[in-house]
This record gives structure tokens, C-alpha cells and sequence, in this order.
């Protein structure tokens, strides 16, 4: 599977109100059509997007619905996340036919299940992530298996995180890159760091970041990491300048990968690199400091478990600081195996 995913923001849809049920699914239903989606597949995505919101209302009062196109080559997919703070839902009844509190046909969670290409769910005390993630129907598109979140201030059109990702054979390249402050400036900067590094997102991490700092110059300047995973050696190799935080997780530990101080664009000292051995099954989170750093998945059993997706919605529910833009990478280093 070869990819290169640039950076977009996250469309969310407040669902607080039933007539924001029909909102929603229009707006899903029209996104689909325009990438692609004939009308049977756009119907799909538009059906998903009831249940999820209608379960929203039912279950938690109130919540949102974030919205991704998923570009793959010819054929783009639609990602689905209905999100809340609880108080939560029994997941065993919610996943049965017919199950309904009342207002919908009660198809239940079972149903979008089967009519989701992905889907998933993570659900405590604290609330629930539901993810679909749905393609055209005989595109025999491989999902790929990350997950991203990304929020301007204010929802200001312009946001100064950006990502990128790159999938080649069995070789992974992640990158954040934070633009100083926030609104159209930062937004600049960052993207003529994401630019250098679309060129050669291969290139080793010390090139790399020299490549952004050149492409920064004469911009605001700015934070930036990125992360190089090669499945075949199972070793990972990081390079960061700023405060852009990344962290490696397995089952019972994780370790935050360093960053040394300065601004790309502007101060900037020789990068390094530094090499992660065996770590094939872990997982790699990358965040912007729009996100607190105080979070620890084993606070959340089972949320490893689940789709990249779900655990940058659960980290971005739960930990974003409200005050600057935040964006949360989440790659498990084996989905370069496939």
C-alpha cells in the first residue's frame, strides 16, 4: 500500500438537536457524492450517519460528529466519528438488531457494523467514540490503518498544524508541524514546511528537518517532527525541533521521544536523529501542544485495542487544551507489514 495523505482539518457537526440529525446526514450524503460515491454508497453513508447521531442524542444528550474524507487513489473513503461524554450505553444492547430507545427504526449498532466498511467502538464511564469508515462498494480499497484529528482555534479556516503521512512498500514517515501562533501566518509556515517534505518524505530525518527549516525561512517559522518507521528492521527513527510531543506505547509502558529546543524557519541548530530498535507492535502518537501531555492510555483498558481513529478522538475528547489549534497523529508501527 503506497500513500501520501496531506494535511485537512476535521469537520465537526454539533448534534444537540434532532433536527441536526437531518443536517448531518445531508451533509455526509453530498461529501460522499462528491468523492466519488455513487448514489447506493452515498445512501449507505447517509443511513450510518443517522444511527450514529440519533444514538448520540439517545445515549448522551448531546455529542459531535467528526468528518473525514480518506483520499486513496482513485477512490476516497468517508470516516465517521460520533463522540460524547457519556453517560454512556450498555455497547452489548447497542450492538443488537432492533435495539432503539425510541425515535429511529432501531437498527442498531450491529446493523452499521455491516454496513460499514470499519467500524469500531471504545466505551467507559466517560463516554463513547463510535467510528464507520466507508468506501465505494466494489473499489477494493485496504483501509489504512491510522488515525488523525485536526482543529483550528475558534474553527478558524485557517489552521497552523498541519500532517502529513507517507506509506511506501514497508516504510512509514509521519510528520506535525506547528506554526507559530495561530490564524493564516502560522498557516503559511507550516505549509511550506509540509511542501518540502511532500517532495522527499524519505529522505533520512536530520535531511528532513533541514529541508523544513529552509522551506520555513522567511515565514513566522515554527515546531516540527517527524517520525520513520521501517517494518522490515522494526526500528524507528525521530528528529524534532520544538515542542511537538510524540510518544511510543505498548501494552504496559510508553516512552515520549525528544525534541530539541528551537524554531524551525528562524533558530535552528543541527538536527539528530534518535533510533528506536523493535518496535514492530507498538504504537506511535504524535500531538501538537494543542494537546496536553498528561495523558497515559492505561488509564483507558482496552482503548490499544481499538483503531487508531477512535484513540486520537478519545485523546482529543479528553485532552485537548481549547486554547490553540491541535492536531493528534496515531500510526500502530505493524500496519507497515501489510
Amino acid at each position: 500500500m503506497d500513500l501520501n495523505l496531506s494535511s485537512s482539518l476535521t469537520l465537526v457537526l454539533q448534534v444537540d438537536d434532532e433536527s441536526q440529525i437531518g443536517h448531518a446526514r445531508r451533509v455526509v450524503q453530498k461529501l460522499a457524492s462528491d468523492n466519488g460515491f455513487d448514489g447506493n454508497d452515498a445512501g449507505r453513508a447517509a443511513l450510518v450517519t443517522t444511527e450514529l447521531t440519533s444514538n448520540l442524542l439517545k445515549h448522551a444528550g448531546r455529542g459531535e460528529l467528526h468528518v473525514r474524507v480518506l483520499p486513496h487513489g482513485s477512490a476516497s473513503g468517508i470516516e465517521l466519528l460520533a463522540i460524547d461524554r457519556g453517560p454512556g450505553f450498555n455497547l452489548h444492547d447497542c450492538l443488537a438488531d432492533g435495539f432503539s430507545t425510541g425515535g429511529t427504526q432501531g437498527i442498531g449498532m450491529g446493523a452499521v457494523d455491516r454496513q460499514s466498511d470499519v467500524f469500531d467502538v471504545f466505551a467507559d464511564h466517560r463516554g463513547a467514540v463510535l467510528m464507520a469508515r466507508l468506501y465505494p462498494r466494489g473499489s477494493k480499497v485496504t483501509d489504512a490503518r491510522f488515525g488523525v484529528t485536526q482543529h483550528s482555534l475558534h474553527d478558524d479556516p485557517a489552521c497552523g498544524d498541519i500532517w502529513h503521512l507517507a506509506i511506501q512498500d514497508k516504510h512509514v514517515s509521519a510528520l506535525i508541524i506547528d506554526g507559530l501562533g495561530h490564524g493564516p501566518e502560522a498557516q503559511d509556515a507550516a505549509q511550506a514546511g509540509e511542501k518540502a517534505f511532500a517532495s522527499s518524505p524519505f529522505s533520512t530525518p536530520t535531511v528532513v528537518m533541514e529541508d523544513l527549516h529552509r522551506a520555513m525561512c522567511g515565514t513566522r517559522g515554527g515546531a516540527g517532527a517527524v517520525a520513520q518507521y521501517d517494518a522490515a528492521t522494526g526500528n524507528l527513527q525521530f528528529a524534532g525541533i520544538g515542542n511537538i510531543g510524540a510518544t511510543l506505547i505498548t501494552l504496559d509502558k510508553s516512552r515520549g521521544l525528544a525534541s530539541h529546543p528551537g524554531i524551525l524557519g528562524a533558530q535552528f541548530r543541527k538536527a539528530q536523529a534518535f533510533d528506536f530498535p523493535d518496535c514492530s507492535g507498538q504504537l506511535l502518537v504524535m500531538y501538537s501542544d494543542g494537546l496536553q501531555s498528561r495523558w497515559n492510555l492505561q488509564d483507558y483498558p482496552g482503548l490499544m485495542h481499538r483503531h487508531p481513529a477512535v484513540i486520537a478522538a478519545v485523546l482529543h475528547r479528553d485532552f485537548c487544551r481549547g486554547r490553540d489549534d491541535v492536531t493528534v497523529l496515531v500510526v500502530p508501527l505493524e500496519a507497515a507489514n501489510g
